[in-house]
């Protein structure tokens, strides 16, 4: 596949999880097979706000960057055979980190895969084990139980993150707090770039 339906292509920083405070490019594809109801980007469920963009349109900027991280997302992502993409990135010395819902076969060859499994539609186990990060959105009490159940499938080296669900962030934060005192495997992911109000 040289062509993929691009929501939107941006210069940023890494908000999340393991890598927060990275620069890098990302590339939002159209389409997906989840659709949470806390989803930052719903406009992204549907192609029908995307461009079809060759592998050329897509790197152009990031080619004469210094900044050499590429973070696909989605929607979601996995929808996609993204082994040219990836092939194409690592000709060019571009490292490619994956977000993913888990819930389709991974394609290409990812630096860093991080996995957000969501409870309405549960992830391959093929996916759980190609995770380097496990980033479990917490709202309530009962998803914690979810989150230790997706950390027993992930692999030893994975690293696991627990993250509040924005709008509900106050009170997910005191739940998320507690259970990694108790259980400090886990680490707290903050949406760093929503609280600086960037993209």
């Amino acid at each position: 596949m040289n062509k993929y339906p691009v929501f939107e292509k941006f210069l940023s920083l890494q908000g999340e999880g393991f890598n927060a405070g990275m620069p890098a490019w990302f590339v939002r594809l159209a389409g997906c097979n989840v659709g949470c109801d806390f989803c930052d980007e719903k406009k992204a469920w549907t192609t029908a706000l995307a461009k079809e963009c060759t592998l050329e349109e897509i790197f152009c900027d990031i080619a004469n960057s210094k900044v050499k991280n590429l973070i696909v997302t989605g929607g979601e992502p996995t929808l996609y055979d993204l082994s040219l993409l990836t092939s194409f990135a690592h000709n060019e010395g571009i490292k490619c980190f994956l977000e993913t819902s888990g819930v389709n076969l991974i394609t290409g060859q990812w630096d860093w895969i991080c996995l957000s499994p969501k409870q309405k539609l549960l992830p391959l186990q093929s996916s759980l084990q190609q995770a380097n990060e496990l980033k479990v959105v917490v709202e309530t009490k009962e998803d914690l139980s979810f989150a230790e159940t997706m950390a027993k499938q992930v692999s030893d080296n994975c690293k696991l993150f627990l993250q509040a669900q924005w709008t509900a962030k106050e009170k997910a934060l005191k739940i998320i707090q507690d259970h990694i005192f108790q259980n400090p495997q886990w680490h707290l992911s903050t949406q760093t770039h929503k609280y600086l109000s960037i993209k």
